[in-house]
């Protein structure tokens, strides 16, 4: 699941990525209000943390953008700015959820997560797809009962197949979703093969086999069956 944290306050930035990233998160950040802009144009996103008061603007700006765009990326203002009327129309415009600094970060990653579930695995903490069960808390994945040992690329881009059943999706979209930005910087997509192979091996061991479908030129589909 990938991130982006819009915080200009750099340790406080520092630290909610270190903690979400051992949530096995990728976090891209964004330190002023151009910056912010650029990346929620430019790249998709799980959920987005937004801080209303930036270098060049105002976050509630960004979150207008966001919504202007039908982008439906889950959206948390973190901000000291803890007024009503800052509050309600963060609400108004989009959106999810209103953290005040300070917080604790496990509470911060269960609102992620809660915002997460809630859009894209319609609320429930067990993730069901041909066979497989993946218990969304614990990171468990299993067939007829017995744990299929994944990577946590080859687990997050499970994930990322499932929530997008019966869609194709690119070679860069999962290059983008497994690595964030960085995939702009990257000579091939080559890793990205490397984990499908290994996931579709591991699955077919299990006994899942040809849900992953590659589409010509285009990009792989998981089958829902």
């Amino acid at each position: 699941m990938k991130l982006l944290i819009i915080e200009d306050e750099l340790e406080l930035s520092a630290s909610i990525v270190a903690y979400l990233s051992s949530e096995n998160y990728v976090c891209e950040q964004a330190f002023t209000y151009d910056d912010a802009l650029e990346k929620v144009n430019l790249y998709d996103y799980d959920c987005v943390l937004l801080d209303l008061m930036l270098p060049g603007g105002n976050g509630l700006d960004i979150l207008q953008e966001i919504r202007k765009n039908r982008n439906s990326v889950g959206v948390i203002i973190v901000s000291t700015k803890d007024s009503l009327d800052d509050k309600v129309k963060g609400l108004e415009i989009g959106a999810d959820d209103y953290l005040a600094k300070p917080f604790h970060l496990p509470e911060l990653s269960m609102r992620i997560y809660a915002i997460i579930r809630r859009r894209e695995f319609a609320a429930s903490n067990l993730l069901r797809s041909n066979g497989i069960e993946i218990n969304l808390p614990a990171k468990y994945v299993c067939v007829g009962g017995r744990p299929v040992v994944l990577t946590r690329m080859e687990y997050e881009l499970l994930l990322f197949f499932i929530g997008n059943r019966n869609k194709v999706v690119s070679k860069a979209s999962m290059a983008e979703h497994l690595s964030g930005d960085m995939a702009d910087m990257l000579d091939n997509h080559d890793f990205v093969y490397t984990h499908i192979k290994n996931l579709k091996a591991k699955l077919a061991e299990a006994g899942v086999r040809d849900c992953i479908k590659n589409v010509y030129g285009t990009g792989y589909k998981w089958l829902e069956r």
